[in-house]
């Protein structure tokens, strides 16, 4: 078993999570039975109901049922797919977990083929007769869903070709993605130290670019952009015919341009989103002035892209995970007892996949499998104050998924501008937590500054990998396959504005696209951090406004899941975020945060 540091101990060693809640292994027997039972409920859903949907039977206690049995079975199949999708991050490496996954997905197409008539035939359903029958008291649980989808109609196919489309993904977009995964997670980068050479897992690596000393550093910089060329053949040629596939359905699938259906299912407008976007990109200056201070702060003449996170004053010890926990469950009891209850479920049911291992994939996540189970977090824990941070984010998402586990199958999960309320909120808690009772001068600005650069990484740098996105999609469509190289000026250029004259990119910095899984795993995601990010310095300014009175509210937009629009759930807490001042009210905060931080260190 790997460790941060090839030689030190985290407390997380063994903390592996349990999903026996799931399944109890790939070769369960169970899972066969759930996946013939699954293919048989969908074959008498499709004998009972096809043709009743879009015809002059369809009434809202019709609708009603089918909702419901169709709701009930894609549970079960959601189930497999999770558990198959949760084995395979845990050891990418093992060919058994690859191939398992790929049969889940294969059988989950099978299945799904049955039932994809109901969404056609809802949204074929004429507008006069649709709304009468979403108008009756009978439909009101449900009413978002099958709005929402009914907003899908100018762009869904024949059920022919919608069929043909769900079986190809097997062996196109998601397999890609699983070569993108296995060859990430699985390549070795090759680092000396101390005499020594080492050979480390992406996670591993990655760390080394928060160590004090530079010139540890400056050599994970070179291992990593190593490691990367060495496989920019494949890689390029991955994100080329990804981003092709994603060109080919919105041409079928009529979406004007690249992030239109990513914006449809975020259930935002294109301008909320192009007003996000230009408010951060406005504030750009932030980013610069920080910058500038760090450089001071460290000492050094010239700043570059691998100075970024080192710690302005070194970390004198690790975080163990024990230390972690009780840190952040006491931050979270601090704000309510409820939330901490249900993280400290995470901690001691085993939900967490915590330890470092050859194989498992890279970076955290926290997946929401089905409501009728529980979520499982997951992370790479190396013992850095981050990583508690890390920890608190993805507890944050698996609260909020387990809060509104209520909603059912079809609106228990957010849109992603959702996703990251409950995340980046737990985040702010612990920070604030830690900021506050440390009276060490150097220790709290080095907290702050740690928390400022979480955000620039989760607002403004979300912004910048948006815009890469949307030059790597219409260089593509309009230059056709693009070159690694071409790729890597894309990057630089997207990423200039955000630095400035604060940062000196290196060449190697040009091929640090490669890694990012999100432009893999979901095309234009990345906006949703800096709406997650930015919504909630609102939200926490409000709890500070109103204190306990505030947590009420907060725990029920948790609990609403995905029941209504984004924009009608944050009304009913006076939020517009069609307004580009609430924005701006959110990059203020962090701007105060610069200037205290400014302050601090003029004290020192």
């Amino acid at each position: 078993m790997i460790t941060p540091s090839g030689d030190s101990i985290t407390g997380a060693e063994g903390v592996r999570w349990d999903l026996s809640d799931l399944y109890s292994g790939i070769d369960d027997p169970k899972i066969k039975d759930d996946l013939q039972d699954a293919l048989f409920r969908a074959k008498a859903f499709e004998s009972k109901y096809r043709g009743k949907i879009n015809s002059t039977e369809a009434n809202a206690t019709v609708v009603l049922e089918a909702v419901r049995e169709l709701e009930s079975i894609s549970e079960q199949v959601g189930k497999l797919i999770s558990f198959a999708q949760l084995v395979f991050a845990a050891d990418t490496g093992n060919p058994k977990n690859g191939a398992f996954l790929q049969y889940i997905q294969e059988q989950a197409t099978e299945i799904k083929k049955y039932l994809l008539f109901f969404e056609l035939e809802w949204i074929a359903l004429p507008d006069d007769k649709a709304s009468n029958i979403l108008e009756d008291r009978l439909l009101s649980h449900y009413k978002h869903f099958l709005e929402h989808q009914r907003r899908y109609k100018p762009h869904r196919l024949s059920e022919a070709e919608e069929k043909i489309l769900e079986e190809k993904n097997n062996t196109s977009s998601r397999a890609f993605i699983r070569l993108f995964d296995e060859v990430i997670n699985n390549t070795r980068f090759r680092i000396k130290q101390n005499g020594k050479v080492r050979y480390l897992s992406e996670a591993e690596i990655l760390s080394l670019l928060y160590e004090p000393n530079r010139n540890i550093r400056k050599a994970a910089s070179k291992s990593l952009t190593n490691g990367l060329q060495k496989n920019s053949h494949i890689l390029t040629y991955i994100f080329n015919t990804l981003v092709q596939d994603h060109a080919i359905n919105d041409r079928l699938r009529s979406f004007p341009h690249p992030m239109a259906s990513r914006n449809l299912d975020n259930e935002i407008d294109d301008n909320t989103v192009n007003t996000l976007i230009s408010s951060c990109e406005n504030n750009y200056d932030i980013v610069n002035r920080y910058y500038k201070l760090k450089k001071k702060l460290l000492g050094i003449k010239k700043f570059y892209d691998y100075d970024r996170y080192a710690p302005v004053f070194p970390e004198s010890k690790r975080v163990s995970y024990n230390e972690c926990k009780r840190i952040i469950l006491e931050a979270f009891e601090s704000f309510s007892p409820q939330i901490a209850r249900i993280a400290e479920e995470f901690f001691e049911k085993r939900w967490i996949d915590a330890e470092l291992r050859p194989g498992k994939r890279a970076g955290a996540f926290s997946h929401g499998t089905v409501p009728s189970v529980h979520p499982y977090v997951f992370i790479n824990y190396t013992g850095k104050l981050r990583d508690v941070m890390t920890l608190a984010h993805e507890l944050g998402h698996g609260i909020h998924q387990y809060l509104s586990r209520k909603q059912g199958y079809f609106q228990s999960h957010t849109p992603l501008t959702m996703a990251e309320t409950a995340s980046v909120f737990g985040e702010i808690l612990v920070f604030h937590k830690l900021k506050e009772s440390e009276k060490d001068v150097k220790t709290k600005l080095s907290i702050i500054c740690s928390k400022l650069e979480d955000i620039f990484a989760t607002v403004f740098r979300q912004v910048v990998l948006t815009r890469f996105e949307e030059k790597l999609h219409l260089a593509r469509r309009k230059e056709g396959e693009l070159t690694t190289e071409q790729i890597n000026m894309l990057w630089i250029e997207a990423n200039k504005p955000m630095f400035g004259d604060s940062v000196e990119l290196t060449d190697n910095y040009g091929w640090w696209w490669m890694y990012i899984p999100h432009f893999v795993h979901s095309p234009f995601y990345c906006y949703a951090y800096a709406f997650g990010e930015l919504l909630v310095l609102a939200l926490y300014n409000r709890y500070l406004t109103e204190g306990k009175a505030f947590v009420p509210r907060y725990i029920e937009l948790l609990s609403s899941g995905g029941s209504d629009a984004p924009d009608r759930l944050l009304a009913k807490i006076g939020i517009d975020i069609s307004n580009p001042g609430f924005w701006q009210s959110g990059l203020d905060l962090v701007r105060d945060m610069v200037d205290e931080a400014v302050e601090l260190s003029n004290t020192i």
